[in-house]
Formats: structure tokens, sequence, C-alpha cells
């Protein structure tokens, strides 16, 4: 077996957590009209931990995003651990989306397997322009987050 075979299959492995992790918040989302889905979006980031406010500092700062959006790494045992808060519902609902599927994820499935089951929901078609884009700066700033327990 060769290094990168290796390598794909430690990433496999890894991923089952990631994998079912999709498949519960496909499986929460798929039965609703677009309207439940954001009440459930909301309701996902009202359930999320309390965000410390010492980590309100300008750096967490998710830039991009139509409002106010901090979020934090801790990265522990191999794994990434991740934080957020927001002033607006939505958007704090849409980081808890992608803090389900990655928190306590290895930084590689983080930096290697992006959140594909977010179009297969349908909730991106539904999103504003500015939305969709505070989304993907959201997984961005995971990506950086994760990238930095490897310098």
């Amino acid at each position: 077996m060769t290094i990168n075979q290796i390598a794909a299959k430690i990433l496999a492995d890894m991923s089952e957590t990631f994998k079912k992790n999709c498949d519960e918040i496909k499986k929460t989302f798929a039965p609703l009209s677009p309207e439940k889905r954001y009440q459930e979006l909301i309701r996902m980031g009202q359930n999320l931990a309390a965000y410390p406010n010492e980590l309100k500092t300008p750096d967490r700062i998710v830039r991009g995003c139509q409002s106010t959006l901090y979020l934090s790494c801790k990265f522990e045992n191999g794994k990434c651990f991740f934080q957020t808060d927001s002033d607006a519902l939505i958007s704090k609902g849409l980081a808890a989306l992608l803090i389900i599927a990655y928190s306590g994820e290895a930084p590689e499935i983080v930096l290697k397997c992006p959140p594909e089951f977010i179009s297969e929901l349908g909730i991106a078609a539904s999103l504003s322009p500015m939305r969709s884009n505070g989304l993907a700066q959201i997984y961005l700033k995971m990506k950086q987050e994760a990238l930095k327990t490897f310098l």
C-alpha cells in the first residue's frame, strides 16, 4: 500500500463521524418545508452552547457575513472544536449547521470535506446572496482555523 493509499484510508475512516453528522442533519431537514427549515435553523442556533464574551474579539469575526458572527476553534486531542455566536438568528443557525458537522473532527476533515449536504438540503437555494456568501465565509474561517493546527 502506498503512502497516498494509506492517507486516503485514514481520511475515509476519520470521516465516518462527519458522514454520520451530515446524514443526521439531512434526516432532520429533508421532510421540512422551506419555512420550517428556517425555524429549524433558528432552533439549532439557539441550542448552541453560550459563547464566552472574552472570545468576542475582532480576530474571531467572520468577515463577509451580513451580521456580526464570531467563530473560535479549540484544538484538543487531534480534533477541532468550534464555537460561534451571532447577533442574527439565521446566521447563527447556518453556523450551527457547520458546527454540528465539523466540531469534533480532525483538521483534515474540515479542510478536505466541503459541506455538500447544505446544497442537498435545498437550504442554499433559498438563501439571499448575502447569506450564501456569509455561509461560505463561515466555512472558509473554519478551514483557516483548522489549517492553524499544522503551523
